[in-house]
């Protein structure tokens, strides 16, 4: 399978001070909690990549770069006692973690300009048997967008360590992410998509990001640069 590389995908003017303020949001949240470092980055490229394989247009990976950003956006009101908690959430924590999608929506609902990146910010943690949250989205009701972020946000939150968690390796993230498509969570084809693509791409597109600029003037570039980097058999 041949991945096309990203065409015509340069920012337009009217969308820098957006863009400038989009990439300051997201780094004030990861700066909140530090194991969670570069996690956007990844997020959003993986996020990409998987748009390309799937044929989408500049509008819709431009979503999914953004929505990588700002998945977790909402995170910025949720309190540092229950954010960065080294253990397990109490059933109230949980309650209040799971408003994070909500009050992320809420944050960008005022920039016409992330009007498609919405779906992703409030959805991405809905699960494919309407098990999720916020609004219980089944299937199909579930935003694509959403579902491809929700993808990338798994594996990247797998394999990589947390308050409450140490790493995992490659093939036992993958192991569970198989795992949580056959019990019903997630999108089979789009999981199914990125079992085929990982080993050749994604495994490759992780690695990249970790030498990406982390300064807000360069993250753009990250994107372009993307253009090439996926140029290749896969």
């Amino acid at each position: 399978m041949r991945l096309e590389p990203l065409t015509h995908f340069e920012p337009d003017s009217a969308a820098e001070e957006t863009e400038a303020i989009l990439f300051a949001l997201a780094r004030a949240v990861e700066q909140r909690d530090q194991a969670t470092w570069g996690h956007c980055e990844r997020l959003a490229l993986i996020s990409v990549t998987m748009g390309v394989a799937m044929g989408m247009d500049r509008d819709s990976l431009i979503a999914l770069y953004r929505g990588g950003y700002l998945h977790d956006l909402g995170k910025v009101g949720i309190p540092d006692s229950i954010l960065c908690k080294p253990g397990k959430l109490t059933s109230e924590e949980w309650v209040i973690m799971q408003t994070h999608s909500a009050r992320g929506e809420e944050i960008c609902r005022h920039m016409k300009s992330l009007e498609p990146v919405l779906p992703i910010i409030r959805h991405h943690h809905e699960r494919w048997d309407g098990t999720g949250y916020p609004d219980g989205l089944k299937g199909e009701q579930i935003p694509l967008l959403a579902r491809v972020v929700q993808i990338a946000d798994i594996y990247d939150a797998l394999t990589t360590r947390r308050s409450y968690k140490e790493a995992l390796g490659e093939e036992k993230a993958l192991e569970i992410l198989c795992q949580e498509a056959q019990r019903g969570w997630r999108d089979p084809q789009l999981t199914a998509l990125f079992l085929d693509l990982h080993h050749t791409v994604i495994s490759r597109v992780t690695r990249y990001s970790e030498f990406c600029d982390s300064g807000l003037d360069r993250k753009r570039s990250s994107l372009l640069n993307l253009n090439q980097f996926l140029a290749w058999e896969a």
